[in-house]
């Protein structure tokens, strides 16, 4: 790339931008996934240090159990391991597309993943490897939006890109229910919160604007999104 905005960025990956948009309700679309990989292999080759958590909401949502009657640290934990499930699957794709990955998770996989440990991570980073944090924070009542934040902030990175399923940035409400919603190009943190928009829990969000953290909203399914978002074009929303 001819000018790079971010040198080292992490992409929260949504459950549901692993299944696309076939009426596919549950599981992992793996043609979906490799394009995904491709995208991602494009930033990396360029140069960027790229970190990404992967949410679980494909496979498990943890609040629709406990609407059900189930508890709700054990529903959480059920979610976690959702996420373990599509790390594993991405860790894979990226692999194949010739990228060395690194996964890495909260809850203690050593069969499968390494345990977080920060300055690894950072390690990792700065070898041009893909870092990919799974089972969010490992705690119950913390949802995989907060786990990016802090992901986000413990390894310094210069943006959190909220990557959504065909969804081009942050409207005033649902663009899919009001077709006259109102798409905001830039907000404050402060604005975001305010507002309730929806775009990523409130503690999330508070922890981004507390750490001075830019968050990127964008869909990830049109092509060169990423590569314009790296050299600093407007793409999506961006709340700083």
């Amino acid at each position: 790339m001819e000018k790079i905005q971010y040198k080292r960025v992490l992409i929260k990956i949504s459950g549901e931008s692993f299944v696309g948009t076939d009426n596919q309700q549950i599981g992992v679309n793996f043609d979906v996934l490799d394009d995904i990989a491709k995208k991602i292999k494009k930033v990396v080759d360029s140069g960027i240090e790229v970190a990404i958590v992967v949410g679980g909401g494909n496979f498990w949502r943890g609040k629709e159990a406990q609407e059900k009657g189930m508890d709700r640290s054990t529903a959480d934990y059920a979610g976690m391991l959702a996420t373990i499930i599509n790390a594993l699957a991405l860790q894979n794709i990226l692999e194949k597309n010739g990228l060395i990955v690194r996964t890495q998770s909260s809850i203690l996989m050593p069969s499968v993943a390494e345990p977080y440990i920060q300055r690894r991570a950072i390690r990792h980073l700065e070898k041009g490897r893909v870092v990919i944090f799974a089972a969010g924070m490992g705690n119950p009542y913390v949802t995989t939006d907060t786990a990016a934040a802090l992901r986000a902030i413990d390894i310094s990175a210069d943006a959190l890109l909220m990557a959504k399923n065909n969804v081009d940035g942050v409207y005033c409400s649902d663009p899919k229910k009001n077709p006259e919603a109102k798409k905001y190009d830039k907000l404050s943190h402060f604005e975001a919160l305010n507002k309730k928009l929806g775009i990523m829990d409130l503690t999330a969000l508070t922890f981004c604007m507390e750490n001075q953290v830019p968050i990127i909203v964008f869909n990830l399914q049109e092509d060169g999104n990423l590569e314009k978002i790296m050299r600093g074009e407007d793409v999506g929303t961006l709340i700083k």
